[in-house]
């Protein structure tokens, strides 16, 4: 089974080596490059003020948030749910920063799993074009209207659509998917799933008076090519 993770956070600023913090984790499972319904979320207390330009950008304020866990009390879940699944972030090296600062913070090691970074990926796909989220969301035709500011979790689904695009889209998996739902049908009724093979062309002997009105049509043709 090959499990991704499309992973986002928000944060209180740009550098957690400065002293700002995770406010917001969101995830959404991908199985075999396509949404499995599964997602892990969570607001945090950054225990720390949030500066304009943050809030601005995510809308997350320290009133909203001081009743949030602490990231070690969700820590656990956290690491649980990403398991060994590849994680697939735009921007990585912003978002693998502020979780594994989180994580030394807390006592605990650095995320090892395997990573895409999305953006890289696209600009390989678009060079010299805009690789944005919402750039991307509207060069693939994906729905973000709902997304007035930023939200770990809302991040996380849309970039899980913008990945299955520069991945080859939906289409990937379509006809896979088709196969598996008519056998389920199929199976929960009592009926077996059968394949059918394309069937042979059957074989044809003309008739004698076939044959006599093709002799017909020939004696009335004037210097046929064949003849040539």
């Amino acid at each position: 089974m090959t499990r991704e993770i499309a992973f986002d956070t928000e944060t209180t600023g740009l550098d957690p080596r400065a002293g700002h913090r995770l406010v917001e984790i969101g995830c959404v499972e991908l199985i075999h490059g396509m949404p499995s319904g599964q997602s892990w979320h969570s607001y945090l207390n950054p225990e720390r003020d949030m500066p304009e330009e943050a809030f601005n950008v995510h809308g997350l304020s320290v009133d909203f948030l001081q009743d949030k866990p602490l990231f070690g009390d969700v820590a656990e879940g956290f690491l649980a749910f990403l398991g060994d699944a590849t994680l697939v972030i735009h921007n990585a090296a912003f978002d693998l920063g502020f979780v594994n600062a989180e994580l030394d913070r807390v006592g605990r090691p650095a995320l090892t799993n395997t990573f895409v970074d999305t953006v890289s990926v696209a600009r390989r796909k678009f060079p010299g074009q805009r690789n944005s989220l919402d750039a991307l969301c509207e060069r693939f035709g994906i729905n973000n209207a709902h997304r007035t500011k930023h939200g770990a979790l809302l991040d996380a689904e849309l970039l899980a659509e913008v990945y299955i695009e520069l991945n080859g889209g939906r289409q990937r998996g379509l006809d896979l998917a088709a196969a598996a739902k008519v056998a389920a049908v199929q199976a929960s009724a009592g009926a077996s799933t059968t394949i059918s093979a394309a069937r042979p062309p059957r074989p044809h002997a003309p008739s004698a008076a076939e044959l006599a009105a093709h002799e017909a049509f020939l004696e009335k043709l004037s210097d046929p090519l064949w003849l040539k």
